[in-house]
């Protein structure tokens, strides 16, 4: 969408707010609102110039000394936001260090235009495409609390397997998910429909194409929708939509959404895998004669993601909750291999009807991934894997969680703590700061800011300590 089609969405729908939207480190989308005649005055010269705020705010960004950062709107990014009262377009923004006029350094949509730009660079490619399915689950409600005496969290949700021996007014009708039960039953197991559809109903009116939507496995309610893929900035967008999407139509139903990647104990986690593959004049580069339809250059990238696996964990799973969901049996992808058809494997080689559709599939990030760093990330890894033309061996055949000792020892994993993979980070990071994509100084901030996470875990007791230790 040009500069001028937002003024004509403007005045066509009588929009009194625009809305900018931006990122932060941890992922978490922040706005500012002004009124529209401020964009209509003179249009240009507003999406040129953007609007001034204050990035110290900004956790992980820098302090008060550098404070001054500009917000530049993209106008291809605008729609008519589908929740607020007033007519409100929403654009989302690049953040501009006004000392040199270029994307902030710490910015993560600025990260993944330069990762876009560094493929160009490269001559490898011309675009990459990114598919992410952001796994979620829906609620009744939530209630949790932390004080030095008391922890505790409780989730309430009528369709648990937890909730099929209550009395609910008078009756219980017992159609309900058991534990790993929830994948794609019909209704009145499946009591998310209508739910998932209404979701749906406003993905597609702000232009986000939706491909399937279905209950997942796990108990209470587990979901998903498929969305199409698209370009690394424009996908990432569209996974920051889609999360406000969820959310507030789950809030409108009276349920709460979460992205938070194991709130359950002894049931299925909520992953995001990302399909990813690289073009070059309306050439898919992954489709070849090799292994399951790829090509060697594929395969490469492939080795790229293995490879630098453990520190790009630090950024694909970005939370100390997501290392709960890494543990094997519960169709977590913990072991670095690669595989058509086998979901043990962290990397999966979709089968495919067309050699346009041919990608691979790594299944180990999860949705408190920051899509902007996710992406730029993974991009950065398989091209490292590309131009160092790194194998990755032969393909997994076997069910990588039932493997013999001796072989099972030969399978190398992903990391198994946020501590861990800031580790690997720190020590592996040098592909991520090719072409200026990230810097050193993102790399050493990154890991402060986050380090704060594990510390804070670290210093607090957790129930099942009490458990196991308090009569010790």
């Amino acid at each position: 969408m040009s500069v001028k089609k937002v003024v004509q969405l403007i005045e066509d729908n009588e929009v009194r707010f625009v809305d900018l939207r931006f990122t932060d480190t941890k992922g978490k989308q922040h706005h500012f609102t002004i009124p529209a005649r401020v964009v209509l005055e003179d249009p240009e010269e507003w999406f040129e110039h953007g609007h001034p705020f204050d990035g110290s705010s900004m956790g992980g960004w820098k302090g008060v000394q550098a404070s001054d950062m500009q917000l530049r709107p993209d106008p291809k990014t605008a729609y008519i936001d589908p929740f607020y009262d007033d007519a409100t377009v929403v654009l989302t923004c690049d953040v501009i260090d006004p000392a040199d006029g270029k994307g902030y350094d710490r910015d993560p949509r600025s990260i993944a235009r330069r990762a876009e730009n560094y493929l160009k660079s490269t001559g490898i490619g011309d675009t990459a495409f990114f598919g992410p399915e952001p796994e979620f689950f829906v609620f009744d409600g939530i209630e949790f609390e932390t004080h030095m005496h008391q922890a505790r969290f409780e989730i309430t949700s009528e369709t648990a397997a937890w909730s099929s021996g209550k009395h609910y007014d008078g009756q219980n009708t017992g159609h309900r998910p058991m534990v790993k039960g929830g994948y794609s039953p019909i209704a009145p197991v499946d009591q998310g429909q209508d739910l998932r559809s209404a979701m749906v109903n406003v993905l597609e009116e702000i232009g986000i194409p939706v491909e399937v939507h279905h209950g997942e496995v796990g108990t209470g309610t587990q979901m998903e929708l498929g969305t199409k893929f698209s370009t690394l900035v424009q996908r990432a967008d569209w996974t920051q939509d889609m999360k406000y999407v969820i959310w507030n139509v789950a809030h409108n139903f009276g349920k709460t959404a979460t992205f938070m990647p194991k709130p359950l104990m002894g049931d299925n986690g909520s992953g995001m895998h990302v399909h990813q593959s690289i073009w070059k004049d309306g050439k898919n580069l992954f489709s070849g004669d090799g292994y399951a339809g790829l090509s060697e250059m594929a395969l490469y990238y492939i080795g790229g993601i293995i490879k630098h696996a453990k520190a790009l964990n630090a950024i694909t799973n970005p939370s100390t909750n997501s290392y709960k969901r890494l543990v094997p049996h519960f169709e977590a992808p913990v072991k670095l291999a690669y595989s058509a058809k086998n979901r043990s494997a962290s990397i999966r080689i979709p089968a495919v009807s067309s050699p346009k559709a041919m990608r691979i599939e790594a299944r180990f990030p999860d949705p408190t991934a920051n899509p902007y760093l996710c992406f730029a990330a993974l991009l950065m890894a398989g091209l490292d894997g590309i131009q160092n033309k790194i194998h990755p061996g032969d393909p997994a055949t076997k069910n990588l969680y039932d493997l013999p000792p001796e072989e099972d020892a030969q399978v190398p994993t992903v990391c198994a703590s946020l501590e861990e993979a800031l580790q690997a980070l720190k020590a592996d990071h040098e592909f991520l700061l090719r072409g200026g994509v990230f810097s050193q100084d993102w790399i050493d901030s990154y890991i402060a800011f986050k380090s704060e996470d594990v510390r804070r875990m670290q210093m607090a007791p957790h129930p099942l300590e009490f458990e196991m230790y308090y009569s010790l």
